[in-house]
């Protein structure tokens, strides 16, 4: 038996522009907007600032705790209030009756980093945590929360975004 020979169809007319599914072109332009908006916004920011913050004793003020010495790295000013970086330092012997009050901050963004010593808090639903240096952790936007207790020889780096916030104590 011969095997039949199918006539060729003449090629397609080429269009200037691939047609698209419907789904797809509605797809990719969501994406287009996100990328137009995100760059206004790139724009629309405070540019930052070059800034340096050497280590100095007498840098290290009162602040937010009573329990506490903060010394300031400069970033929100250098960043038009965007973030505020600080190290904390606790003052020595830790007293629970002072240091353990629940509270939560009123932010977008908050990192602290253990750069010496230890500290003990409780977190909303993470329980009891020690945290020792190295170590680092991010707390999330409202989480409520209470230091338990720290070494004497206790710092940490603190970032908190934006630089103005509240803190909410609970007890």
């Amino acid at each position: 038996m011969a095997k039949a020979r199918r006539k060729a169809r003449p090629a397609a007319k080429s269009r200037a522009r691939p047609k698209t599914s419907t789904r797809r072109r509605a797809a990719a332009r969501p994406k287009a907007k996100v990328k137009a908006k995100a760059k206004l916004k790139a724009r629309a920011r405070t540019k930052h600032k070059f800034t340096v913050s050497h280590h100095r004793e007498e840098d290290f003020l009162a602040g937010l705790r009573e329990y506490a010495k903060y010394r300031d790295l400069g970033m929100k000013d250098a960043t038009g209030g965007m973030v505020q970086a600080h190290v904390i330092r606790m003052i020595p012997p830790c007293d629970p009756d002072e240091v353990s009050r629940l509270h939560y901050h009123d932010v977008d963004f908050q990192m602290v980093y253990v750069l010496k010593g230890w500290m003990k808090n409780e977190f909303e639903g993470q329980g009891v945590q020690v945290m020792r240096e190295g170590t680092a952790w991010i707390q999330p936007p409202g989480i409520r929360h209470k230091v338990l207790d720290y070494s004497d020889d206790c710092e940490v780096l603190e970032i908190i975004l934006p630089a103005e916030f509240d803190t909410v104590t609970l007890d």
